[in-house]
């Protein structure tokens, strides 16, 4: 009975402690979990302050390089028409020549008086009359060369494939009459214009453009 009374007594007491232990361990860890969840909640959403931060990125600097401009253009009229004005004046409606060439599209007043333009300045000064100028040269130089088209498009002259939009610019170039003469000449009759463009070369550039939407017409009007 003595030893029964004894194991009693401690496992009483060693209940007691445990008991006494478990809340005071429960007491701390709910007082760390108060005092750490806070913390770390605001260390979560704390806005960095991004006045003295500093980003480490390079803009690049394109002061010294030197950029390409590209141009594209269909092959077709609008193309053609486009890409001989950059050859001709860069694309300028009021540039002139040492020669007296004027426009986008570089006419001589002889060309214009053809057309009854008789004042330089008025031609200058309207971009839309150029347009039509144009657009009328080409249609008379496709009837004056109406033949030459059916006859030599396709053949090879000097390496080159002619075309109706090479006849043409090169007609642009130096006049439908030595153009024919190029073309019936094999290429032997190749003059040069005062800078020193040929009429090959312009049947050589302006290959291959689709300008079967211009129409000939003996005497177009402007």
């Amino acid at each position: 009975m003595y030893v029964c009374r004894i194991i009693k007594i401690d496992f009483n007491f060693l209940l007691d402690m445990i008991s006494s232990i478990y809340k005071n361990n429960l007491m701390l860890i709910v007082f760390f979990f108060l005092t750490t969840s806070f913390n770390s909640f605001n260390n979560f959403i704390t806005i960095p302050n991004y006045d003295n931060l500093a980003f480490e990125y390079v803009v690049s600097d394109y002061s010294d390089e030197k950029m390409t401009n590209f141009i594209f253009l269909e092959k077709d009229f609008i193309g053609f028409k486009e890409l001989l004005a950059y050859k001709e004046s860069t694309g300028s409606y009021s540039r002139i020549n040492k020669f007296g060439f004027m426009g986008k599209f570089q006419f001589n007043l002889n060309t214009l008086m053809m057309y009854k333009i008789k004042d330089a300045k008025v031609f200058l000064e309207n971009p839309k009359l150029q347009e039509r100028v144009f657009l009328i040269n080409v249609q008379r130089n496709k009837w004056i060369l109406r033949k030459d088209i059916k006859w030599f498009v396709g053949a090879r002259i000097d390496n080159t494939i002619i075309t109706e939009s090479g006849i043409i610019a090169a007609a642009h170039l130096a006049g439908p009459g030595n153009v024919k003469k190029y073309l019936r000449s094999g290429g032997k009759h190749n003059p040069k214009d005062a800078f020193g463009t040929s009429i090959s070369l312009y049947m050589d550039y302006f290959k291959g453009y689709d300008i079967t939407m211009v129409e000939s017409i003996r005497k177009p009007k402007i």
